[in-house]
């Protein structure tokens, strides 16, 4: 069980992403009753979104090497970076991109910036899937 839940994280982590951007977020739109109360809904789901991600890159960094052991796992010397990429970018939009949005600040320009680092929060979650799902070599 323990080899494979790298793999169930990153997919977590991977899976929410897609399915919040490409699925719930254009179906709000599309279905409520004014853009306003769209965002509003996607704002929030969004935040909820900002501690999926925390959460899976932490427990990943969390079991990156098993216990005592100071080397860590071929899968996460490899994801390394993106994961603490993909939680970076994750804290960065929702304590710095999310705020200027909400306050109406140059909208154009964050929800670009939003979107942006949201479509690279994803490719970091996918880089961490693609290391933790590849083929298992030798520590």
């Amino acid at each position: 069980m323990r080899e494979r839940l790298p793999v169930l994280l990153a997919a977590l982590w991977w899976g929410s992403l897609t399915t919040l951007g490409a699925l719930v977020v254009p179906l709000l739109f599309a279905y409520l009753p004014t853009p306003a109360m769209a965002g509003h809904m996607a704002a929030r789901l969004f935040a909820a979104q900002t501690w999926v991600s925390v959460a899976c890159g932490l427990l990943l960094l969390l079991i990156s090497r098993p216990k005592g052991d100071v080397t860590q796992y071929p899968w996460a010397r490899a994801a390394m970076l993106f994961i603490l990429g993909g939680m970076l970018l994750a804290v960065l939009v929702q304590f710095g991109v999310a705020p200027r949005i909400e306050a109406r600040q140059n909208l154009r320009l964050w929800h670009s910036a939003g979107s942006a680092m949201l479509g690279l929060q994803w490719l970091c979650a996918l880089m961490v899937l693609w290391c933790t799902a590849g083929p298992k070599r030798d520590a």
